[in-house]
């Protein structure tokens, strides 16, 4: 399945609001907007992959989770 831009910057920043700022939060981390803004300057190439997806963990998966 094809992504667009936005529904990957969503599903990275579901994950990283759940997982890096409530489960595993550090005060020197970027905020959920901070990240937000860094990975809006990606490109779709680059955003597939910040999610660390391969062929056990695929990006489909990942979009399922997160969005």
């Amino acid at each position: 399945m094809d992504y667009t831009k936005a529904q990957l910057v969503d599903a990275l920043v579901a994950e990283w609001d759940d997982y890096l700022c409530h489960d595993d939060y550090d005060p020197e981390d970027l905020t959920s907007e901070e990240y937000r803004k860094e990975m809006e300057k990606l490109t779709i190439e680059q955003l597939i992959e910040e999610t660390s997806t391969d062929e056990i963990y695929t990006l489909d998966e990942f979009m399922e989770n997160w969005v």
